[in-house]
């Protein structure tokens, strides 16, 4: 019987949060949407797909902004920085500002964010 150490802990959990699903909400309403062949090929700069467009969540311009050279959006009212990685550098197809967050319990982490105009 193997013995797990405190050390080992963290590391135990990041290999199973690896192999997690993730949870797609595309339930065929966009099916037809030019877009979505566009939104399914995002992928963030780690490497992770973003997932399509009905992953998503469009955020309105009061909900992001930078803040010391980084973006952060409000999820759930709480302000939440976007990890540099996790931004879509391409240009934005969709013209909105969109954030693709998962949760880990209760805590939203950032996927992926397309940020928007900000006009």
């Amino acid at each position: 019987m193997a013995v797990v150490t405190f050390r080992m802990i963290p590391l135990l959990a990041a290999i199973a949060m690896i192999g997690l699903p993730a949870q797609a909400r595309d339930d065929g309403r966009y099916a037809n949407s030019p877009l979505k062949g566009w939104f399914e090929s995002l992928h963030s700069k780690a490497g992770g797909p973003c997932c399509a467009d009905a992953d998503g969540t469009a955020l309105d311009d009061v909900d992001w902004d930078t803040r010391d050279g980084h973006y952060r959006v409000r999820l759930q009212g709480a302000w939440i920085e976007v990890p540099d990685d996790a931004v879509i550098t391409e240009p934005n197809r969709a013209g909105r500002t969109m954030v693709w967050p998962y949760y880990v319990n209760g805590r939203a982490l950032i996927r992926c964010f397309m940020p928007g105009s900000m006009i």
